[in-house]
């Protein structure tokens, strides 16, 4: 039976991993309405390279119940709690995306308060950008019941669950997409990781080239001769 294995595999020294393994992933949180998606998508355009996603929280929250359902539609379900979101799928598709497979993203619909049965089909970016959306304008809701939600989930979760996190943040952006120096360090913190990682990328390939050289070819594989490219 003649082997399947990438060529690299033959070579027993040989450690590499293709770039699309290699994603980085950036979280971004703060309470609701704080400016996040706003930052994620000056990142985006500052960075300005292709493959980088944003993928936002609200698409893992977890099929309600028939009580849960009609709690939502009064406005009196909690949205900001951690249980409200399904963390072993997001989990899950954060380890495929890492490996470079293609990850089906579910949709949720605010409007009904159910997943949709259709999915966003996501393959692996350079950048990934973790984040939670909260407004009138994507998610179809009242203002009224913005408001109700606020002091009844949205706060008390806010000091609950992320205002703790503040010390063990890499850095904290006061003013959302005001703080623009603080941005700034941001994008040129991802570019300087990205070089990073195109020169540890070249260089394993060079290593791979210098070992593949000295193995002999097993027999059933055949050499192409080179030919001159226009």
């Amino acid at each position: 039976m003649e082997s399947t294995s990438p060529f690299y595999s033959l070579v027993p020294e040989a450690k590499y991993s293709p770039p699309w393994q290699d994603l980085s992933i950036i979280g971004i949180a703060g309470s609701s309405g704080s400016g996040k998606t706003s930052v994620a998508m000056e990142i985006v355009k500052s960075l300005n390279l292709p493959w980088v996603v944003i993928l936002v929280m609200d698409s893992f929250y977890k099929t309600l119940t028939p009580e849960e359902h009609a709690k939502a539609h009064a406005n009196e379900y909690d949205f900001d709690c951690p249980e409200s979101i399904d963390f072993d799928l997001l989990v899950d598709t954060l380890k495929d995306l890492k490996q470079g497979k293609k990850a089906h993203i579910p949709v949720y619909s605010f409007a009904d308060h159910q997943r949709q049965t259709q999915t966003t089909t996501l393959y692996s970016p350079r950048v990934l950008i973790l984040e939670v959306l909260r407004d009138v304008r994507e998610r179809g809701r009242d203002i009224e019941g913005i408001i109700k939600q606020w002091f009844a989930f949205v706060k008390p979760s806010f000091t609950r669950f992320v205002e703790p996190q503040r010390p063990i943040s890499d850095i904290i952006i006061p003013r959302g997409i005001e703080n623009t120096t603080a941005i700034d360090m941001v994008v040129k913190h991802i570019q300087r990781k990205l070089q990073d990682k195109s020169e540890k990328h070249t260089e394993a390939l060079r290593k791979l080239g210098l070992l593949a050289a000295k193995v002999e070819l097993p027999a059933n594989v055949h050499v192409m001769p080179t030919t001159p490219q226009f």
